[in-house]
């Protein structure tokens, strides 16, 4: 007889405090379609339940979550029509809305790597939790993507042009590195992180309604001191700003060459490697999609994107979303063969035109309507982000 299986998603409720536990190790937390909806309606009900004051969002396992499970909607295409994948999409966005404007205080504790669709559902977390496990990356661009998830929000918000250095090569970064520059919120130790769980049960428990700032006191007590590495790209901004400022991805690619030229540094090299193999059209589709998102708010970066992300899915120009999910995910040659293939051959026209325009001539296909929601004020990202 066989086993059941266990949740994919774990929800524990204590005394005023709920936590939301990502149970899928065995694939890197990657989050499907049923953990998503069964995460959307939990924190919807935690949201408005007037006995819960805290929101703990964690994984068990070696990695917080990797992302989306790029596998399961290349599946719902390859079995059906691509407007399988694009639900998947929507309601991830949705999930990301709503604790992007979440009204209770939540904490999420980044105890290994967070990438993707998991940096979208918790970067706008009350207080980011990081340790010397964490590892922050946005690789989309290098499986046939474009940083999606709310990154035109909240990478644009990034000192300088450091998001754009990272939506486009895929960097990835430590805690340490998240922390120095707003990421993250408070260093503690992965040994400690128990600790810490236990003080914030105890706390919320005695009072009836904790403030923010308690909740902050509480996480101060195990937070650390934490040093950027001198070697990290943290300390080239201004060498970075040079070669992202650009108004093109080309002009990036050239500025980058001629740095290339002048300086032996590593992040240089990785950085031309990285974004000479990622998918030209979402490095175009990226870039665009950050600049703009600079005045833009958190509902309307999520649905720019979402048509965007309905383009790629649905094959406008390219079949480039199959193709990166097929050499990354599926065979694992790592040898995508992406169209166009370079460049040049991406035209503005292209761009424009999976920015834009909607799908309302296929009934399979459902648009983003994300509800009016306030933003929170007493949340950390709103001013580090």
């Amino acid at each position: 007889m066989a086993l059941p299986e266990p949740d994919q998603v774990i929800f524990e409720e204590g005394v005023r405090v709920r936590k939301i536990i990502l149970n899928r190790p065995k694939k890197l937390n990657t989050l499907n379609y049923e953990m998503l909806r069964k995460m959307y309606e939990k924190s919807k009900a935690y949201e408005n339940d007037p006995t819960v004051k805290l929101v703990i969002l964690k994984a068990n396992g070696k990695v917080f979550c990797a992302g989306g499970d790029l596998t399961s909607a290349y599946n719902f295409t390859y079995l059906g029509h691509w407007s399988f994948a694009a639900s998947y999409y929507r309601k991830e966005f949705y999930l990301d809305y709503l604790l992007a404007t979440y009204k209770k205080p939540l904490v999420s504790i980044f105890d290994g790597s967070v990438m993707g669709g998991g940096v979208g559902i918790s970067i706008h977390s009350t207080f980011r939790i990081v340790t010397e496990n964490t590892i922050f990356a946005m690789p989309e661009v290098l499986i046939g993507l474009f940083p999606d998830v709310g990154a035109s929000y909240f990478l644009s918000r990034l000192p300088g042009f450091f998001g754009e250095f990272l939506g486009m090569t895929g960097l990835r970064l430590s805690g340490a590195e998240m922390i120095a520059l707003g990421l993250g919120t408070h260093f503690i130790p992965s040994k400690n992180l128990k600790s810490l769980e236990n003080a914030l049960e105890k706390m919320v428990a005695s009072l009836d309604s904790p403030s923010v700032s308690t909740i902050s006191m509480i996480i101060g007590k195990f937070a650390q001191q934490v040093n950027v590495k001198p070697d990290s790209t943290y300390f080239r901004l201004e060498m970075i700003n040079q070669c992202f400022c650009g108004e093109s991805v080309e002009e990036i690619v050239s500025s980058l060459e001629r740095l290339a030229a002048q300086v032996q540094e590593k992040w240089v090299h990785d950085a031309l490697t990285s974004m000479k193999s990622a998918n030209p059209l979402g490095l175009k589709i990226f870039l665009r999609t950050i600049r703009e998102g600079r005045s833009r708010n958190i509902k309307q970066c999520l649905e720019a994107e979402y048509i965007a992300i309905s383009h790629v899915l649905g094959r406008t120009f390219s079949n480039n979303f199959y193709e990166g999910a097929r050499a990354m995910l599926i065979d694992k040659d790592k040898k995508p063969k992406w169209v166009p293939s370079k460049l040049e051959e991406v035209s503005e026209e292209m761009v424009e035109t999976c920015l834009s325009g909607s799908f309302s001539e296929d009934e399979d296909w459902l648009p983003l309507q994300l509800p009016l929601r306030t933003s929170r004020t007493n949340v950390v990202a709103a001013s580090k982000l």
